[in-house]
Order: C-alpha cells, then sequence, then structure tokens
C-alpha cells in the first residue's frame, strides 16, 4: 500500500513538471523555445540536515554541493581545483595557507560575499553549542582547536582582507586542501543564520547559498528543486535550468520512476533487479572508498565486554554477505581500513596493514564461526544461555535489510535473539549518533583519501563515533597522527591505531563499498567520485 502511495504522489508531481516545462517528460527534457531545462535524479532519501556545518551524511552531502561552493571544489578527475578561491599558496613549512577569492563573489541573494564570510563559517563549526559532528575532523589540523575547551575565536582563522583568508596550521597537513573543498567547510550566510536561527536551512526563503545552484523548493519526503543561481561567479557554464532531487526511500519507487522516464538517474537500485541489470549499458557500477561495518554499541552494558564483541564479528560470514546477500556489488571486508586509502608514503595503506595478512580470515568461516562460540562461552553465555535479546537498528535502503535478517540468523546460530527495527533514514542518523541503539548498521565514505578520515571517527570525541568507543591506546595513536610531522611515524601510528581497533572490535567491518546506480544515456556532463558524490552541477540533456 505504501509503495502504491508513493508512487501515486509520484505520478502527480511529474505530472506537474510536465505541464511546467511545456510539453517535456518529468525526467526532464530540453523542449521548445523557452520551456525549462530540468534534471530530475534520486540520490537519496530525504537528508536529515542541509546545514553544511551538521551535515554528516552522503546524501546530504549530494545536495548540499551543487547549492554551495567551498573555497576549492574537487574536479572531474578528483583533483583539486579552484572554487570560490581563484588560486592559493603554502607556506615554505606548510604551516600558512592563504585563499585568494575571486573578484565580485556574490550570495544567491545578490549580496556581496566576502573572506569574512569564510572566516564566520569556519569558526561557527566549532561552536560547542552547534555541536557540529565534524568539527574535530574538519577543525583539527588548524591552530588553536582545542576539542575540550572549544573556542571559535582562538581558532587562527583571519580573513585579512575581502578576498584573502589566511589558515595557520598546527603541523603540515597534506590533505587540508581536500578539507578546504569538503561540504562541512563551505560558508554559510550570517544575516540570515541570525535572523532565522536554526530554522534558515529549513526552507527556500531563508536558505542562502553561493553555489551554481539555489533552492527554490523543499517538500520534505518528496523532492528538493533548485534553480540556476544567476550570482554563480561561473554561471555561464550552467547548462541546466534546474534540478530535482526526488526524495525516494522506497527503491522499489525509485526503479518505478526511472523505467517510466520520470526520473533519469536513481541511486538507489532494488537489489532483487541486479541480476537482471549486469549487462544493461545503463546500469553503472564504480569503486568507493569506505566500509559498511556495524556498531555494537559500546556504553550498552552487554557490549562493555570485548570478548561478546569479538564473538559476534567472527560469527558473520562476510563472504555470503558479499557474494549473496549483496551479490558481488560489495567485497568482503578484511579490516577496518579496506583498498584506495593512501598510506604516508602514497602506497595502498591496507597493503601495508597486519604486516600485510587480513585482520579477518574471510575464507575459513567454519572455523570463525567455531571461535565465536568459544569466545561468547568465555564470556560467560555457553550457547548463548543467559544472553539478553539484542535490538539490530536500520534504515530500509539497499542491501540494509536483507544483511539484518542475514545478522539474525548469523548472530542466532550463537544462541542470540536478535530484533530487527527498520526506522526511516531521517531519524536514523540522529539515533545512532546519540547512542539510541543497541547494535546499528553503519558505514563510512571517505571525504578524502587519508586513513585518518576513517580512523579519526573511533576517537573517543569525535562527534561521528556512533559506537561509543573508547580506548586511551587508541586516542594516543591518533594524537600522533595528528601531530607528528614524520611520515612513516605518521604510517606507524595509523597502523597501530587499527591494529588496536581490530583487536577491540571497536566496530565490526563487514564488506568493502562499491558504488551503482542506474543513469539514462542522455544525461552528459556529470559525474560520479569514489568518494560518494554525483556532480550534476554542469551536466547537459541530450535532445
Amino acid at each position: 500500500m505504501k509503495k502504491k502511495l508513493i508512487a501515486l504522489l509520484l505520478c502527480m508531481t511529474m505530472v506537474a513538471v510536465t505541464f511546467t516545462a511545456c510539453g517535456g517528460s518529468g525526467g526532464g527534457e530540453a523542449g521548445g523555445d523557452g520551456a525549462e531545462k530540468q534534471l530530475v535524479v534520486q540520490v537519496g532519501p530525504n537528508p536529515e540536515t542541509l546545514d553544511p556545518a551538521l551535515n554528516s551524511a552522503v546524501d546530504g552531502a549530494n545536495t548540499i554541493i551543487h547549492l554551495f561552493e567551498g573555497l576549492l571544489v574537487v574536479d572531474k578527475d578528483g583533483q583539486l581545483a579552484p572554487g570560490q578561491a581563484e588560486t592559493w599558496d603554502t607556506s615554505e613549512d606548510g604551516l600558512k595557507w592563504t585563499f585568494h577569492l575571486r573578484d565580485g563573489l556574490k550570495w544567491s541573494d545578490g549580496s556581496d560575499l566576502t573572506a569574512a564570510d569564510f572566516e564566520y563559517s569556519w569558526k561557527r563549526i566549532a561552536d560547542p553549542e552547534l555541536a557540529a559532528p565534524y568539527a574535530e575532523t574538519v577543525l583539527g589540523p588548524i591552530k588553536g582547536f582545542d576539542i575540550e575547551n572549544p573556542d571559535p575565536e582562538a581558532l587562527a582563522i583571519k580573513a585579512e582582507d575581502d578576498s584573502t583568508l589566511v589558515v595557520e596550521l598546527n603541523s603540515p597537513c597534506a590533505f587540508f586542501g581536500s578539507l578546504a573543498a569538503f561540504a562541512t567547510m563551505m560558508p554559510v550566510n550570517k544575516a540570515t543564520i541570525e535572523e532565522n536561527g536554526d530554522a534558515w536551512a529549513t526552507a527556500p526563503d531563508t536558505y542562502i547559498s553561493n553555489g551554481p545552484f539555489y533552492m527554490t523548493e523543499w517538500e520534505p519526503g518528496s523532492h528538493i528543486t533548485m534553480a540556476k543561481n544567476p550570482n554563480y561567479w561561473n554561471a555561464d557554464a550552467i547548462k541546466l535550468d534546474s534540478i530535482k532531487f526526488m526524495l525516494i526511500e522506497d527503491a522499489n519507487a525509485a526503479y518505478s520512476a526511472y523505467q517510466s522516464g520520470e526520473v533519469k538517474m536513481i541511486k538507489d537500485v532494488p537489489t532483487e533487479e541486479i541480476p537482471s541489470l549486469s549487462d544493461n549499458d545503463e546500469f553503472h557500477t564504480a569503486a568507493m572508498i569506505g566500509t559498511y561495518y556495524l556498531n555494537l554499541n559500546c556504553e550498552k552494558d552487554i557490549f562493555k565486554d570485548v570478548k561478546v564483541r569479538k564473538a559476534l564479528s567472527p560469527a558473520i560470514d562476510r563472504k555470503y554477505v558479499a557474494e549473496e546477500v549483496m551479490q558481488k556489488t560489495y567485497t568482503p571486508a578484511t579490516a577496518f581500513i579496506g583498498p584506495g586509502w593512501k598510506d604516508s608514503d602514497g602506497s595502498d595503506f591496507s597493503a601495508n596493514s597486519n604486516g600485510g595478512k587480513p585482520y579477518i580470515d574471510v575464507d575459513n568461516f567454519d572455523a570463525n564461526l567455531e571461535e565465536a562460540k568459544k569466545l561468547l562461552e568465555e564470556a560467560g553465555y555457553p550457547g548463548g544461555e543467559g544472553f539478553p535479546q539484542i535490538t539490530y537498528t536500520t534504515n530500509d535502503a539497499g542491501y540494509h535489510k536483507p544483511v539484518a535478517e542475514y545478522l539474525q540468523q548469523a548472530w542466532g546460530e550463537l544462541g542470540i535473539d536478535v530484533k530487527v527495527d527498520v526506522v526511516e533514514w531521517e531519524s536514523f542518523t540522529s539515533m545512532r549518533r546519540n547512542g539510541e541503539y543497541e547494535a546499528a548498521r553503519n558505514g563510512w565514505v571517505g571525504d578524502y583519501d587519508d586513513p585518518s578520515n576513517m580512523l579519526d571517527l573511533l576517537y573517543s570525541t569525535n562527534g561521528n563515533n556512533d559506537g561509543k568507543y573508547n580506548n586511551p591506546e587508541y586516542d594516543a595513536q591518533m594524537d600522533i597522527v595528528r601531530s607528528t610531522v614524520d611520515p612513516d611515524e605518521r604510517s606507524a601510528a595509523m597502523h597501530k591505531a587499527e591494529d588496536i581497533l581490530m583487536e577491540d572490535c571497536g566496530c565490526v567491518p563487514v564488506a568493502f563499498y562499491s558504488e551503482f546506480w542506474l543513469q539514462k544515456p542522455e544525461i552528459e556532463g556529470s559525474w560520479y567520485s569514489p568518494y560518494g558524490y554525483w556532480y550534476f552541477m554542469y551536466a547537459d540533456i541530450a535532445e
């Protein structure tokens, strides 16, 4: 019934678009004279937030990168390129970064945008009242940042004039340019925030941005529409008049909309359709740096015991999950850090981990299962006797529900009763972040290719440490990673941190990500990055 209702709403919505576009289909057509060229796509469900400083999800970031632009951007080749800053330079010792903004930058409302806006926006992330989940990750390298006593004004970020922003670092940071391009670091408009408070990011009228597009509609659970921003510095290069992100959480509804031509690209493809799509030219797969993992809430009594955590991990047949449940679209996780992350010398980090051996032997499940039973018995629960029922929380998209059903069976082999709680995506991330769960699915896609981006997640005070893992020895290694200028020492500390994490079972890696989606061939000029983002801002629709 729910799927039929969603499909009906989609049809009604897209009929309206068809009339608006002077005969063009809802998927976006060039049309005749005066017709609006609108691209309609689906890249996720309703985002929890579209405040750049508060967002911590890929779907939210996919929207934000079309509405905002940072000092730097990532181009179609995955390289850093000028954004709001036309040029930038670093001091010889790598401790001072100077960004030179373009002349005549504007906000979407036509007001001037200057370096002071970036100073305000970056310092705002450090405000403890805001509680930005990425604060420690993006501001950690900057001189003056203190997670224990955050003081925005202590940060060494200064607008020297309208077009010059200077940032001083604690130590050289090779990936600081990637941070300057990251969605959290996008500028926000001080005037609209002071006038509207937190509500500024919930309605088009107050959602002032600076990117290639600006928001014109946000119907939660239905769609977000954005129009070409005439005040964007590179507006002449924007070919689309508007983009419509359909906020569809049900993969079958998304697939129906794609088949009917109502949308031209969908991220959420029904898993049961994948075998029949493997030879379809419109079905795309791509590399992605990231890991699908589980959180066992370390603040819950049952999961405070490391033997319990370590028992649940080997009871999972990762090869079966990747090859059968996930239909070979993902690969079995042998560690927390998978392929694609660069070590300090530029080599593949995972190849250098654990003496070159996998932390998890995915080829010997029978032996792993016996080890799991032994560990559970040592923890005081032989055959699961006396083990309390646990609830596994997930959202219903992609493989999440099939994985949950598999875990019910897998942990059931240990004598553990598992209840599955499926919640909507919009509330799932906040539940996880607040620790309002026992066990939950999680995952992380790289924001940049330095392994610290993943390892920082498990630092005790990190805002994205959803599993509430806390080990002073782990934190000590990550403190070295953050402070040392010696690449060998930094590499050794990252590998030691992963050693500690895997020994503690601070989280449970399940699979290494890859991405798959459906896209019509008439979309031209868009691209996908291994960080999980689709770039439609310079796209066009072939006639």
